[in-house]
């Protein structure tokens, strides 16, 4: 008796011991994988996919749709033919321009049907898209410059827009400006006022070698013989982020990539009508996230509705005006649109399914949101290297709180120790979030040391904390990697101290996230001054002006005469979140041997107890 109390109680802590970790080999993932099992009716993990270019999702959809609406911008509509017949001819005046292989192409523009031509266009030309975002300052718009070897820039003929570039042009690598009409994007008469009453924000372009007039290289027949792509090892986008490192680098898009993650999406949303979907773009298309939207909805023949920025009212008439039956943004244009107090009054019934990502979604905006408009929130989880997609709530599914959904057909995500990154962890263990799939870029652009560090044994690691359940949902806790998530924009650090410490003022500075309810996070920025220098927290926002994009200015300065202790010892998130990993696993430890303990003195207690109550006693002796 005695002896099989004993084998139990150590079962059972050998059984716990596993579930904290302690075990002798991997926990690798194996088919069939948890989240099969959660899949909506008739999906499948297994993705055979034959990788075609980018370009080709579209060209399905112009075959497939010829005559069905592609794009509405500002009240102007373009059928899927349209936009076919203005790619083509776009792609055969960029070839004639030198555009092709291993030629990088920048794109700087805002969400109008000029992004979605050119970023076609260059690709169809065979050359590869460089995304700029047109917020960044001057300075940032350089670096990306020089870093990606940009030697043609495309972008609109606003001064906010163009004078970023003009003074590029005399240095190298950047060769030549194509240049876009604004008011051209635009239905009449509308075309003609915007001339009139918003001259002033039109510059004025030279006439030389220089520059390129969008509308002359369209002047041709558009029929050419597309560049013969590689899919899998040609890289169609550089898209540049900063990674687990805050370093801004290119992530090396293939076409194999982005091909196959639009029909990842497309594969696992069941729910979606080909041919039949009207989506509200609410995220910039420079943005991984609004990228792999376009791709996407090209993929089912949807029509997309564009906007050059987000304004509230805008889009809840969009939603009201085009039946939209999609939306997309990040969870700063939920809470605004759910916190609009006159929302109830627009119509947003044809609105079936919306989706969030580039941040965390509280459930509080969740609830608000889908309260206002009557239809459901679901939410995925990716990151840049990824293409970006890599999880999505099935839509009907049960909510469960903090998840982030299911991997896409093809993907595995494993979580691995962050002690020891060769050590998988099993279903409820928090660790590294790891990526492998289809849609897991080639490597950092001219960056092989930061390629190593983050793809190992074809793993992507995230630099993102969490777990998957039994179920295979994966649940976020927290960010592994320094970035600051403001209104669904990465914002690193590194790059506003690096900003702020050019002011000859400064002598030291330290910037942090502070938690917002609108954006989720807000910029807050600790100064200490040169001994003899003064400076206030609006002329410091001046002098970052031109340094840094607006939403990388920091909301808070705070000036202090010395450093504490904490701010000066800063320590990476992943040290701290190692340091507290291991205070839970020593608590769970210990708690387990005492469970154990007290499941061996305990029949011993009742033994003793049992042995006093039977045997003799002296007086009866």
């Amino acid at each position: 008796m005695k002896t099989e109390r004993v084998l139990t109680a150590l079962k059972n802590t050998n059984r716990q011991l596993r579930a904290l970790g302690f075990r002798r080999s991997a926990h690798r993932a194996s088919r069939p994988y948890p989240w099969e099992a959660a899949y909506p009716p008739g999906v499948s993990w297994d993705f055979k996919l034959r990788p075609r270019p980018v370009y080709a999702l579209l060209d399905e959809a112009v075959s497939a749709y010829p005559d069905k609406a592609c794009l509405s911008f500002a009240g102007k509509r373009y059928s899927y033919r349209a936009i076919g017949k203005l790619v083509g001819k776009l792609a055969h005046g960029l070839r004639k321009l030198g555009v092709g292989r291993g030629v990088r192409v920048g794109l700087l523009l805002p969400n109008t049907p000029y992004f979605v031509i050119c970023y076609y266009a260059v690709l169809k030309a065979g050359g590869t898209v460089v995304n700029f975002n047109p917020l960044y300052s001057e300075r940032e718009i350089a670096r990306q410059i020089e870093d990606s070897g940009t030697s043609i820039m495309i972008t609109l003929d606003l001064k906010s827009l163009y004078a970023k570039i003009a003074s590029q042009l005399d240095r190298a690598p950047l060769k030549r400006v194509v240049v876009c009409r604004a008011h051209a994007a635009l239905r009449f008469p509308y075309n003609c006022l915007s001339l009139w009453f918003r001259r002033r924000e039109v510059a004025q372009i030279p006439k030389d070698d220089r520059h390129v007039m969008l509308r002359s290289l369209c002047k041709n027949s558009g029929e050419f013989e597309p560049e013969d792509i590689v899919p899998e090892s040609d890289v169609a986008v550089l898209q540049y982020t900063g990674g687990v490192t805050g370093v801004s680098k290119g992530a090396m898009l293939t076409h194999a990539n982005l091909y196959a993650n639009a029909l990842q999406i497309k594969t696992f949303a069941r729910w979606v009508k080909p041919g039949g979907e009207t989506c509200l773009v609410l995220v910039p298309l420079f943005h991984a996230f609004g990228m792999s939207v376009m791709n996407f909805a090209f993929s089912v023949g949807a029509e997309l509705v564009l906007a050059p920025r987000f304004k509230v009212t805008a889009a809840l008439q969009a939603v009201q005006r085009h039946r939209c039956t999609l939306l997309f943004g990040v969870p700063t244009v939920y809470s605004a649109l759910s916190a609009r107090s006159d929302a109830r009054q627009y119509d947003l019934s044809s609105l079936r399914i919306c989706v969030s990502g580039g941040g965390p979604l509280s459930p509080e905006v969740k609830a608000a949101f889908e309260n206002v408009a009557g239809s459901t929130i679901i939410e995925g989880y990716g990151l840049t290297e990824a293409s970006p997609v890599c999880t999505l709530v099935p839509f009907g599914a049960p909510y469960k709180r903090g998840s982030v959904g299911l991997p896409l057909p093809g993907t595995v995500i494993e979580i691995v120790s962050l002690t020891n990154p060769r050590r998988i962890l099993p279903p409820g263990q928090a660790g590294e979030i790891c990526v492998q799939g289809p849609q897991v870029m080639a490597g950092y652009w001219k960056q092989p040391a930061e390629t190593q560090a983050v793809i190992q044994e074809g793993r992507l690691r995230t630099g993102d904390f969490g777990y998957i359940d039994d179920d295979g949902y994966l649940f976020l806790l927290d960010r592994i990697k320094d970035v600051i998530i403001s209104g669904g924009f990465n914002i690193y650090p590194r790059v506003v101290e690096e900003a702020i410490g050019l002011h000859p003022a400064v002598a030291q500075t330290m910037v942090c996230g502070r938690a917002d309810r609108h954006r989720g996070e807000r910029v807050k920025a600790y100064v200490r001054l040169r001994p003899g220098f003064k400076l206030t927290a609006a002329e410091l926002r001046a002098f970052l002006k031109d340094k840094l994009a607006p939403f990388e200015v920091p909301d808070e300065i705070e000036f202090l005469a010395q450093f504490p202790p904490e701010l000066l010892e800063r320590q990476s998130r992943k040290k701290i979140l190692i340091q507290e990993f291991r205070k839970k696993r020593r608590a769970r430890f210990w708690k387990s041997v005492g469970e154990y303990v007290r499941g061996c003195v305990g029949p011993l207690r009742g033994w003793r107890l049992a042995f006093r109550a039977t045997a003799p006693r002296a007086s009866e002796s």
